[in-house]
């Protein structure tokens, strides 16, 4: 039996662009965009999860984190169902805003390309489904 997945998720932001890593559906072909961040832990916090999955995808530190939504993904992702609780965070970082704006990374654990998006400014879909919405709120 599937169960729901809790993870915290993160919008690094910066000169109207969001840090996002690119992903592809092997099913459907979808290439799409997705926040950073990952799976919340037995007796983690949403914050400290959220620290520690950039830390381990992305090999920086945060400094302050501001919860913006708690919102639900229910999907479909590799011809499986997915449900979601997602907490999305605004997140500031003295090491990601050393990337340029150019700079093309790798998540350090699992290899997805990550890369600044212009908000607003990609054909690509964004997930979880509520992201643009609180990125255009957000980056407003």
């Amino acid at each position: 039996m599937s169960s729901i997945r809790n993870i915290s998720l993160g919008i690094p932001v910066r000169s109207g662009h969001v840090l996002m890593l690119d992903g592809t559906d092997s099913v459907t072909g979808e290439n799409f965009h997705r926040l950073i961040g990952g799976g919340i832990e037995f007796g983690e916090t949403a914050e400290a999860a959220l620290r520690r999955e950039f830390a381990e995808e992305l090999g920086v530190r945060l400094g302050s984190v501001e919860l913006l939504e708690v919102v639900e993904n229910i999907f479909e992702f590799e011809g499986r169902p997915g449900h979601e609780i997602v907490h999305v965070f605004a997140v500031d970082s003295a090491d990601i805003d050393a990337f340029p704006l150019d700079v093309q990374l790798r998540v350090l654990d699992e290899g997805s390309p990550v890369h600044w998006v212009l908000s607003g400014g990609s054909d690509r879909p964004i997930y979880p489904a509520e992201a643009a919405r609180i990125i255009n709120a957000l980056v407003q």
